[in-house]
C-alpha cells in the first residue's frame, strides 16, 4: 500500500512512472546505492523522529553519508531528537521500516531537507517500499516532497545521534 501511496503522490507531478523497483532490497543506504549504481552519499535517506509532543513524525531527508546532529536538531526544534520506535514507523509515516520516504506521508507530517543534499545534482530517496527508489533532481526535491524547507541538521564537529 505504501508504494501505491507514493505512486499516487508522484502522479500529481507526472513522476509516477519514474519509480525504480528492484528484485533485491534497497532498505539500507548501501543496498540502495548498489541497486541503483550510485555512490552511497547520493542516496537521500529519510530519518524519522518524533515531534515535540510525540504524536507525529518529523521527517528529515539527509545525504546517505550524513548523520543527524543532536545539538543542531535541538536548537532548531527545541527538543532532543528521538527516532521513531519500529512499531510507530508505519502508523506515523505511512511507510514500512526500510521504505520510509518523504512522499505520500500523512497530512501534517513535517518534512525537512538537509543541506547535506545540496552537494548533488540528483539524489535517490526511497519510494515507499523496501525495494524501490526514485531519482530526483535537487532543484525539484522541495516541490516533490512538499517540504517545509531546508535546514542544516547534519553532523560536522558535533555529536550525532
Amino acid at each position: 500500500m505504501s508504494l501505491e501511496s507514493v505512486r499516487q503522490h508522484l502522479k500529481a507531478f507526472g513522476r509516477d512512472g519514474d519509480i525504480l523497483e528492484f528484485a533485491t532490497s534497497s532498505a539500507t543506504v548501501d543496498e540502495a546505492a548498489a541497486a541503483i549504481g550510485v555512490p552511497p552519499e547520493e542516496i537521500a535517506k529519510t530519518l524519522s523522529v518524533y515531534s515535540a509532543d510525540g504524536g507525529s513524525a518529523v521527517l528529515i531527508v539527509v545525504a546517505g553519508d550524513a548523520k543527524l546532529s543532536s545539538g543542531k536538531f535541538k536548537r532548531r526544534f527545541g527538543h532532543k531528537p528521538r527516532f521513531l520506535a519500529a512499531d510507530d514507523v508505519e502508523p506515523l509515516t505511512s511507510h514500512p521500516v526500510g521504505g520510509v520516504c518523504p512522499f505520500g506521508v500523512p497530512e501534517g507530517t513535517a518534512v525537512w531537507l538537509d543541506e547535506s543534499l545540496r552537494r548533488f545534482a540528483r539524489v535517490y530517496p526511497a519510494a515507499g517500499s523496501r525495494s524501490s527508489a526514485i531519482g530526483v533532481d535537487i532543484t525539484e526535491l522541495e516541490s516533490l516532497t512538499g517540504a517545509a524547507g531546508w535546514v542544516d541538521l547534519s553532523q560536522d564537529t558535533e555529536t550525532a545521534v
